[in-house]
């Protein structure tokens, strides 16, 4: 086999390639037999007729088709590998000379990756936040973790922020019931701002059994955008006491004997946070320097790739449901044009990084062993709470593994260019980010950025507290937060 390379732009190449004829006997004998299993032609049993006779019968040309088709992929591998193009997407082939008996020659268009230079990324120069962990902030944290082993108590008297509400509500848009608007027994923490707007101050000096109506907009479904009139109704008020901040609750709320020790590790844990944010500071800020100061020129296919992985992200969670999305877009105040515009700039400069750490890894000579894949893999097995088996065994049937030996090759050159960086905190003081670059850092830090992705899209488990109305074991006037 010959073939030969044309730049047509700095991300597209036309490929030329010629097949010997005998190169393609074994794809002639398959079609030859998926053809002869398919006919019915008398005195034969299927799957059974001569080669004469099926030409004969149906004609070369059908088969000389069905060889073409099946050959045509493992040529093109052939020649992507023989001239180590760096193929992006799916290449446009066509067949310019079929010669029976003599030869198969075809071209093929294909996106590549850029060839880029990206200079001076041993020597970047970025500054992140102090990670001093202060004493408010570890006093915040231990209240907190009071506040997770606190009770709820009813209470006789009038509504005030910070309290714990069983509520019912009923909206309505010119009179008339809005379908979906209204709950009975919601449980609600006041103050919070996370339910209706206007809903504290309505019900803020209500007690247990008053009711009260305000105007809001509402901010989903068909009515939309809409002034409704609700009707709030206060079931029962409840305020949330705190265990005694003494060795008891130390004991009760974690492995240590003190609440001196508590306070201790919650200081540790604050400062493994702050320095992993640190870590991922640095890491972003690096990041795009490289973006800003390198050219890329980027292949539309690479990009609409990473538009359609990113848009079917944002729909899978949503369900698939077209009704779901209107609504997450009117959250955002976005139109979908303005949605895809704003994917399109994400997208490409993911595919711009993309690129630049492939180049890095290039220069480096980086490469992936079997024990850094299958790290890897157990790490984000983890990540989507799957057995890594399980996960590998997808990723396999997908035929992703070349896009997660990328991914982890990408990793190792970014851990390269931390390494070498000059990175110091706020205060001029050296940070330390080798512990970043090992296994065990990358998954903290992947452990970190989950969360905060998670509360981010706000975890409705966290949004409030369900009382004994909803199901939740209540004895006498209390109930475990």
């Amino acid at each position: 086999m010959k073939s030969s390379v044309e730049n047509l732009s700095p991300t597209r190449v036309k490929l030329a390639v010629e097949v010997p004829f005998d190169e393609l006997k074994s794809s002639l004998d398959e079609a030859y037999k998926a053809i002869g299993s398919q006919v019915r032609v008398p005195g034969f049993r299927p799957g059974k007729v001569p080669a004469r006779i099926i030409d004969q019968r149906i004609g070369r040309a059908a088969v000389l088709e069905e060889a073409i088709n099946k050959a045509l992929p493992k040529a093109y591998s052939d020649a992507v590998r023989e001239t180590g193009v760096k193929a992006l997407g799916q290449p446009e082939i066509e067949v310019t000379t079929l010669e029976d008996n003599q030869r198969l020659a075809f071209t093929a268009e294909v996106d590549v990756r850029p060839e880029i230079s990206v200079s001076g990324y041993d020597r970047l120069a970025v500054t992140v936040e102090d990670a001093a962990v202060t004493d408010d902030e570890v006093a915040e944290q231990f209240e907190q973790l009071r506040a997770r082993f606190g009770t709820l108590k009813g209470v006789e008297r009038e509504v005030r922020t910070g309290d714990f509400v069983s509520l019912d509500l009923t909206a309505t848009v010119d009179g008339v019931e809005v379908e979906g608007g209204s709950a009975q027994g919601l449980s609600y923490e006041v103050g919070s701002g996370n339910l209706v707007e206007g809903l504290d101050e309505a019900i803020l000096g209500k007690s247990a059994g008053e009711s009260a109506t305000f105007s809001s907009t509402l901010a989903f479904g068909e009515h939309a955008g809409s002034d409704a009139e609700i009707t709030v109704v206060v079931n029962s008020v409840k305020e949330r006491e705190l265990p005694e901040a003494d060795d008891d609750f130390a004991q009760l709320a974690s492995e240590f004997d003190t609440v001196e020790e508590l306070r201790a590790d919650l200081r540790t844990r604050l400062d493994r946070v702050k320095v992993l944010g640190q870590g991922a500071e640095a890491r972003d800020k690096v990041l795009e320097l490289l973006v800003a100061q390198t050219e890329v020129p980027l292949p539309e296919s690479a990009v609409q790739a990473e538009i359609e992985w990113r848009e079917h992200d944002v729909v899978h969670q949503l369900g698939h449901d077209d009704a779901a999305f209107d609504r997450y877009l009117e959250s955002q105040g976005k139109t979908r044009e303005e949605f895809t515009a704003e994917l399109r700039e994400v997208a490409e400069k993911a595919v711009k990084t993309q690129f630049i750490l492939d180049s890095i890894a290039d220069a480096e000579a980086v490469s992936v062993s079997d024990a850094e894949l299958t790290e890897y893999i157990v790490r984000q097995a983890q990540r989507y709470d799957m057995a890594p088996q399980e996960f590998a065994d997808q990723i396999v049937q997908a035929g992703n593994i070349a896009a997660l030996v990328a991914d982890v090759r990408r990793n190792k050159a970014l851990a390269t260019v931390l390494e070498s960086a000059s990175v110091t905190d706020a205060s001029g003081n050296p940070v330390d980010l080798s512990a970043l670059s090992t296994p065990q850092g990358q998954a903290e830090l992947e452990e970190l950025e989950d969360a905060i992705e998670e509360a981010a899209t706000g975890d409705e488990a966290d949004a409030g507290i369900e009382d004994s109305d909803s199901g939740v074991e209540d004895s006498g006037e209390q109930s475990r937060v």
